[in-house]
């Protein structure tokens, strides 16, 4: 993102329209920033004014600078397991949108989660995972438990409502309500799709 941009992309509309076109110039094979970065480019970066926040997984097919053709800078990242929040994802996302004046939240899902899969998989068997493991899978079960977990498309179906459920708790963050509602920030869903690197928003 051009310094141009980044002052443009002060409203939550702007700053969606840039990460967009963002991965339209990766999905065509065309990024300005091509992720072949250096420390020069780092230097350069000067002062932090991201205009977005981005809540991940923490998958390594994933990685957000790239797939949205950012730098340094431009967008904050979290990555989690299947974008499962928890306090101190939440306070940083408070963080940036309160202190840095962040106007977008973007949580992405994205196709073949394994983390979706072992939630599914342990409401099918009833078998469930140890360790912290298993507090991902009580995140995500009420998204499989909405769309059955006997579907068979419960898989891609969950993922699509763990983003909308995680969309629809960071709306009514306590810190982030009031902004949300004067329309100063707006907090979206979309899904990666691993085949093809397109991002396609989802409907809140």
């Amino acid at each position: 993102m051009t310094g141009s941009s980044a002052g443009a992309a002060r409203t939550p509309r702007a700053a969606l329209a840039e990460l967009l076109t963002g991965n339209r110039r990766f999905v065509s094979g065309q990024p300005v920033h091509g992720h072949d970065v250096t420390a020069a480019a780092a230097v350069a970066s000067g002062d932090q004014q991201p205009y977005a926040v981005l809540l991940g997984c923490i998958d390594s097919r994933v990685p957000l600078e790239a797939i949205f053709d950012q730098t340094f800078g431009s967008i904050c990242v979290i990555r989690t397991g299947a974008h499962v929040l928890d306090r101190a994802v939440c306070g940083s996302i408070e963080y940036v949108v309160g202190q840095l004046g962040v106007p977008l939240v973007m949580v992405l899902g994205h196709e073949r989660c394994g983390a979706v899969a072992s939630a599914v998989d342990t409401l099918r068997t009833g078998e469930r995972p140890g360790g912290s493991l298993a507090y991902l899978v009580d995140q995500i079960a009420p998204a499989v438990t909405e769309v059955g977990a006997d579907d068979p498309r419960a898989h891609p179906m969950a993922v699509r409502r763990h983003v909308l459920r995680t969309v629809a708790t960071l709306r009514a963050d306590d810190l982030l309500t009031g902004p949300v509602a004067e329309g100063r920030v707006d907090v979206v869903g979309a899904v990666y799709d691993l085949a093809t690197g397109e991002v396609t928003l989802l409907d809140h």
